[in-house]
């Protein structure tokens, strides 16, 4: 890796180059010779306006004159995190460091990792810790993942690479709250229809390398099933009954140490998912193309590996998707909240419905029971009729005003 530290003042060359067959057809580019190997290295970035290469360039001069390379400078976090990692984490105790460790491997670098450390903003910040609040994770889980971030963007600001640490932030505490709020009605999190969903798989599958038809499977089989990303990962061929159309979710595909594994469902709860007839299409046609091996996987990447919800989000460039689509706070675990607010307007009873989500608590089910629009409009209406029609003898009767009444005395 080229030096991270040039000398202050390295000389840049720079051009921009129109490009028209792009969508951002601006690509503005600088060169430079690293100090040590002697070799000339260069960087680029694609814009949609002049304007905005412009800035680009001169973002990376001002790095440069503070003796930033343009390779740290326009370095991804994963990377740029784990050139630097020892000297951040400098000053721990070793039982702090398996925490804050854990939650760079398994909540930072799968959410925001792909981003140029440059790019990660204090709005980039709130989307992620909304996400790992949305996946039930604990404040403490949070605060040290928070934490951790912290000190990587602080090695950022002390390398010149950013002027401001966007992860030192206080009140933190109060986006947790707002997204819990929002969570006490994951109705407002759904899809309204299988329209809006087709279109979400639709653009999903055009803006993925080669128009991969697999992601867009994967989408609706979420939303349909009600399950989270990693679980539809897991599926296997002797999951699926093609007969009775139910799927026996029993496992996940989940992050560790050293890479992917499949392990148990959260909670450890096996449940069984009806596979409705929308989907079933789908389902048999993956079931005849796959391996003949039992454990052969329903579902995987283009190249054959496994699914996560952050492979899902670079292959097909969801977040651009959605914000198109406008549903730009649109994320992966709200095809969970898609399906089981379905389900739940549908008339699936309330046992039936915590069984196929798998959850613990009845209380969390109850969540998905809200009234729609419609429900109330009806609601209103059948207690309309219910007071304009004859009478039929139940309930209590109102006393007619000519009644003679009774003169009460109250005896002490």
């Amino acid at each position: 890796m080229p030096q991270q530290n040039p000398p202050i003042g390295v000389k840049l060359s720079t051009d921009i180059e129109y490009r028209p067959e792009y969508p951002k057809p601006y690509r503005a580019r600088v060169r430079w010779f690293d100090p040590i190997s002697g070799s000339r290295l260069s960087r680029s970035e694609m814009s949609v306006t002049v304007e905005e290469a412009e800035a680009w360039i001169l973002g990376m001069d001002r790095l440069a004159s503070r003796g930033v390379s343009p390779g740290t400078a326009t370095m991804p976090l994963t990377e740029y995190g784990e050139s630097v990692m020892d000297l951040a984490l400098r000053g721990l105790e070793s039982k702090t460091l398996d925490p804050y460790r854990a939650g760079w491997r398994l909540r930072i670098i799968p959410a925001i990792g792909h981003l140029p450390v440059r790019a990660v903003t204090n709005g980039v910040i709130d989307r992620a810790v909304y996400g790992w609040i949305a996946d039930e994770h604990g404040r403490s889980t949070v605060k040290n993942t928070l934490a951790m971030l912290v000190r990587i963007m602080e090695q950022a600001v002390r390398d010149g690479v950013i002027d401001i640490n966007p992860a030192r932030v206080s009140g933190w505490q109060r986006e947790y709250q707002r997204a819990e709020d929002e969570l006490d009605d994951p109705r407002a999190l759904a899809l309204p229809d299988w329209d809006a969903l087709d279109r979400l798989a639709t653009g999903l599958v055009m803006r993925s390398h080669g128009e991969y038809g697999g992601w867009g499977d994967v989408v609706r089989f979420a939303a349909c099933t009600a399950a989270r990303i990693g679980e539809v990962s897991g599926v296997r061929r002797k999951d699926v009954d093609r007969e009775r159309w139910t799927w026996d979710l029993c496992r996940q595909t989940t992050t560790a140490p050293g890479g992917l594994l499949d392990k148990g469902t959260k909670g450890k709860r096996r449940r069984s998912v009806p596979l409705i007839p929308e989907i079933r299409e789908l389902v048999a046609w993956r079931l005849d193309v796959i391996d003949r091996d039992p454990m052969a996987r329903l579902f995987t990447g283009p190249r054959g590996g496994r699914i996560t919800t952050a492979v899902l989000r670079d292959a097909t460039h969801w977040d651009e998707v959605v914000v198109g689509l406008g549903y730009e706070h649109l994320r992966r675990h709200d095809l969970r909240h898609t399906g089981l607010t379905w389900m739940a307007d549908a008339g699936v009873p309330l046992h039936v419905l915590r069984k196929i989500a798998g959850h613990g608590s009845l209380m969390t089910t109850q969540r998905y029971l809200h009234p729609d629009r419609r429900s109330i409009d009806l609601a209103g209406e059948a207690l309309s009729a219910h007071l304009s029609g004859p009478r039929q003898g139940v309930g209590p009767e109102v006393v007619p005003q000519d009644f003679p009444g009774r003169h009460l005395r109250l005896v002490r």
